[in-house]
């Protein structure tokens, strides 16, 4: 059952080969998994963006994001998948998703404006009968107050004439274990009709589909998931911050709070936050609360706490400098990782690039290892790039490890690194030999020389 299904006098009238069961309007991070989720379903899928190089790498089988190989890309084709920049193909749609970016404005507001553009498109082609269900993150109110107006614009009504829906996207990128098809869907359509129409379109290739009272909780449960991180990220940074001047160490007090089995869930410091979701998302929910006329203290402490993280890095790497008698100015500086998590080529918000910058404003000599990375640029200026791990950490007089690739183990930076600044714990982690039954605190590793410190 879907959208024209469920309302048969609806149904435009098209030729069974020109009708695609979705077409998803953004093919990024978020949509390209849930397209190839979808045609592994056996849906007749058309993959829909702005980009030109994207849609032509796309139909030659070349991947753009870390959750998808271009093996998958190319059983995607094989099972009936395409991509397109032509906007005539939403007139063809039972369904479609709207998966566009929903960054920060310049001054530090919602910008909706791929959000309104790819709303204009569907109501230039919209069908009777369709469904329509936004996924990309923004405030409460935005399906009904924003997207359903621009849709409307098309002489339908939302409701009556096409389905309007709303679900978050509970993509986490490189995550192996939960994909599209075992994360719990969260569903919240513009009437019950929408909404139920959204959960049979979703129930097709996802396991669980969770149904919430409309569009707005299910836009406020995407913000709540990450404001939940948001605010206990900065917590542990601030905590991180004043153990170091306590001379507790904090990450010894975290493994012996984790073994709680209940009541407590464990957060790290870190160098920053990065990604789309934590440092943009809650900021959507805090534009929303200030129209009301007052302001969300806890998310604009959060991030001023997560925001001032690269600097606390900068003073850390200065003191370790001088206590061996070198000047960060005349100083070679390698840094380890430089997207915004392990294992993945996602750069989106990294942390590392206001590390760097505040380090080159001081003069330091930089380049970068990351094997994820070929080639990274800050403020327009090309980073050297050392593809020799040992050597470059051999030759740096401080390494700063601010992302946790799986290839930077413990036992080889101990080695090769003059001084070291583990910004992720990484030298904390368990002995991967230790026995599996002892609790965190008792195994988690120390580090074993003069010289190299944790956050």
């Amino acid at each position: 059952m879907d959208a024209a299904a469920s309302n048969p006098a609806l149904v435009p009238e098209q030729s069974a080969a020109a009708v695609s069961d979705l077409v998803v309007l953004g093919l990024g991070y978020v949509g390209l998994p849930l397209a190839a989720e979808a045609v592994s379903s056996g849906l007749k899928v058309t993959g829909l963006d702005v980009s030109g190089r994207v849609v032509d790498g796309l139909n030659e089988a070349v991947s753009h994001v870390d959750d998808l190989s271009s093996e998958d890309v190319r059983r995607m084709l094989e099972n009936g998948f395409t991509a397109t920049t032509d906007p005539a193909c939403l007139a063809a749609a039972r369904t479609i998703v709207i998966c566009v970016p929903t960054p920060l404005s310049p001054e530090g507001g919602p910008d909706l404006g791929a959000v309104t553009s790819a709303a204009r498109s569907i109501a230039a082609h919209l069908q009777p009968g369709t469904l329509v269900i936004l996924e990309s993150t923004t405030y409460p109110g935005t399906t009904d107050e924003v997207v359903r107006p621009l849709l409307e614009e098309s002489g339908l009504v939302a409701g009556a004439d096409f389905h309007l829906a709303f679900s978050p996207e509970r993509i986490d990128p490189g995550n192996p274990t939960f994909g599209v098809a075992n994360t719990p869907k969260v569903v919240g359509g513009l009437t019950e009709e929408c909404g139920e129409a959204a959960a049979v379109f979703y129930g097709n290739f996802v396991g669980t589909v969770v149904r919430t009272r409309g569009t707005r909780e299910a836009e406020m449960a995407k913000l709540l998931e990450n404001t939940y991180r948001h605010v206990n990220i900065a917590l542990v940074n601030e905590m991180a911050i004043f153990c170091q001047e306590l001379g507790v160490d904090l990450w010894d007090s975290i493994a012996a709070a984790a073994t709680k089995p209940f009541g407590f869930q464990a957060f790290y410091p870190g160098p920053g936050v990065g990604g789309h979701c934590i440092p943009i998302d809650p900021n959507y929910l805090s534009y929303k609360v200030k129209t009301l006329g007052y302001p969300f203290r806890f998310v604009e402490l959060a991030q001023e706490i997560n925001s001032r993280m690269p600097s606390y890095v900068i003073q850390r790497a200065q003191e370790l400098l001088n206590e061996s008698g070198l000047a960060l100015s005349r100083s070679k500086v390698l840094l380890l990782g430089v997207t915004y998590k392990a294992d993945i080529a996602d750069q989106r918000e990294s942390p590392a690039r206001p590390v760097a910058r505040k380090l080159a404003a001081k003069g330091a000599t930089l380049t970068y290892h990351d094997p994820h990375v070929e080639s990274w640029q800050v403020d327009g200026v090309d980073v050297p790039r050392s593809t020799d791990l040992d050597q470059a950490l051999a030759e740096a007089d401080l390494t700063i490890l601010l992302t946790d690739h799986s290839e930077y183990r413990p036992k080889r930076l101990e080695e090769y690194a003059r001084l070291l600044l583990d910004t992720r714990g990484v030298l904390r982690r368990p002995d991967p030999e230790a026995e599996a039954a002892a609790v965190p605190a008792q195994v988690r590793r120390h580090p074993r020389r003069e010289g190299i410190q944790v956050l």
